[in-house]
């Protein structure tokens, strides 16, 4: 999303040494394009990959699936491990009901 529509070696140039294997960074790039988060354009024999959803999109999509996997789709033990963790406080919480509150 920062950069724009990019070829896997120039996406790779953007990472910090040690660079990920080109081979491993096309084949995550190419599960975000099947997953519907990406498409290609060809040019030649290579392809060059533009996001065709939201960063926030991806995100939530990304936060979703933690939440099922981790939480057993529970998004209110999600809200109590971070209550327990000290990580939400009194004033979070009453921020959280009040937008609640303002939906019904």
């Amino acid at each position: 999303w920062t950069y724009g529509p990019m070829f896997v070696r120039e996406l790779q140039e953007h990472y910090e040494e040690p660079r990920p294997n080109f081979n491993t960074l096309s084949n995550q790039v190419h599960t975000l394009m099947e997953d519907g988060f990406l498409e290609r354009k060809a040019f030649g024999s290579n392809y060059q990959y533009i996001p065709i959803v939201s960063r926030k999109a991806y995100s939530l999509d990304g936060f979703h699936g933690l939440v099922n996997e981790y939480f057993d789709s529970s998004y209110s033990s999600v809200v109590l491990g971070l209550v327990e963790e000290e990580r939400l406080s009194v004033d979070d919480l009453k921020r959280i009901i009040d937008k609640i509150e303002k939906r019904k």
